[in-house]
């Protein structure tokens, strides 16, 4: 896969993480075959039987029960036993960030933690845009693929419709083949 297409898929994964779809990300979504497929079968099944109204009812209440109420896509959150949610350079992900020159206005932001899944995404497309596969294939090692993938494994069966379910299993089968493809070219990365 190129990194064009990498930078897509984590700009997309950014995107659906962070927030319910709005009617334009929806209607894109739905008009787009060819991305449907790559989620899922039965994601594109779905799309195809259902009015936009209904998606976007069904969307906005998985999306918010999976991501909002009874779950948190925060990478602190997940790995801290006590549940914590570690701001400013306390959280190994700003580290991260700061050592590698990425600037997060959170104050901009809809999201307030540094290590939420979406800002996590667009963490990786920023470097893939950089350039950098070392900084990739260590991010990936030390964060993305250390949580979300438990994460998303976990998080699948609560979801309703077919959509999230999908979207769980391809970001999980992406994160790990990139991944894999970014050690195959610049090797292992220490633990």
């Amino acid at each position: 896969m190129d990194d064009k297409t990498r930078l897509y898929i984590y700009a997309f994964l950014s995107r659906v993480f962070t927030e319910e779809l709005d009617e334009k990300a929806l209607k894109d979504l739905y008009d787009n075959d060819a991305l449907l497929e790559t989620i899922g079968e039965e994601t594109l099944r779905w799309f195809h039987r259902s009015d936009l109204p209904t998606l976007k009812e069904a969307l906005n209440i998985d999306y918010n029960s999976l991501f909002g109420i009874n779950n948190h896509p925060i990478e602190s959150a997940v790995m801290d036993s006590k549940n914590e949610i570690l701001v400013g350079l306390q959280n190994p992900v700003m580290q991260f960030y700061f050592s590698h020159g990425y600037e997060l206005n959170l104050e901009s932001s809809k999201l307030y933690v540094p290590d939420h899944a979406g800002i996590e995404f667009g963490f990786m497309q920023s470097m893939i845009g950089a350039g950098d596969k070392k900084a990739q294939a260590e991010f990936l090692h030390r964060h993305l693929v250390r949580w979300i993938v438990p994460f998303l494994v976990a998080v699948k069966p609560m979801a309703d419709t077919p959509f999230y379910r999908d979207l769980c299993d391809f970001t999980v089968e992406f994160l790990l083949s990139d991944y894999s493809r970014l050690i195959d070219e610049v090797g292992e990365i220490d633990a």
